[in-house]
């Protein structure tokens, strides 16, 4: 007789309403104005801290914001960032953190870390402009059903997001999907550091009700 399967692994307990915000924050400067993010480092611990080794090791620094999904529409909006240049420069893969087991999801200003598939992330990420339920993880669906892990949470420069996704595109650069979608020129990321939390920083949505 078959044991029965492991029951799932419990949900982040989710910080208390009056628990001071020691998540941590990191501003993004390119050529287009700065990108405030806020990272989900207790429920995503993993691919919250694969994210700052980038910045405090300034490894960040000159990465590219290159696609745009603007070809696709509004209701699946976004701009994607990480390394187009040496590929030595990435670090490791990540293991997979999904949204059935962290709790986040997958709503209009999150961050995300890009894959092909679960386990392969290094340094590309998604800011998303719209919601876009299909990256969650969905156990139930067939084939991969891992959907794309979120990390983190656009808390400012969403205007600057916005230049991005709707600069000009190349009609031909890019591969499969991203045909189409390959930002010309590129904007680049000239630097990746640490800041203290915005002044009336948004509660956000990234994060589910328990």
């Amino acid at each position: 007789m078959m044991a029965p399967p492991p029951p799932p692994p419990p949900l982040p307990v989710p910080p208390r309403a009056d628990a001071p915000d020691t998540r941590p924050y990191v501003a993004l400067v390119t050529d287009a104005g700065t990108i405030t993010v806020r990272l989900e480092d207790k429920r995503a611990p993993v691919t919250a801290a694969n994210f700052l080794h980038y910045v405090d090791t300034k490894r960040m620094d000159g990465f590219k914001f290159y696609r745009s999904t603007k070809s696709w529409g509004g209701a699946s909006a976004l701009v994607q960032g990480g390394n187009r240049g040496d590929a030595r420069r990435n670090y490791p893969p990540i293991a997979h953190e999904p949204t059935n087991v962290t709790g986040l999801t997958a709503c209009k200003g999150a961050v995300l870390m890009a894959r092909l598939a679960p386990g392969d992330a290094t340094s590309d990420f998604f800011l998303l402009l719209s919601d876009i339920p299909g990256f969650n993880a969905d156990p139930k669906r067939e084939g991969d059903n891992a959907g794309f892990a979120v990390f983190g949470e656009l808390v400012g420069g969403t205007d600057v997001v916005q230049k991005i996704y709707d600069a000009p595109v190349s009609p031909t650069a890019g591969q499969g999907v991203m045909v189409g979608q390959m930002l010309e020129p590129q904007f680049t990321i000239l630097s990746a550091r640490r800041v203290p939390a915005p002044v009336d920083v948004p509660k956000g949505c990234v994060v589910k009700a328990p």
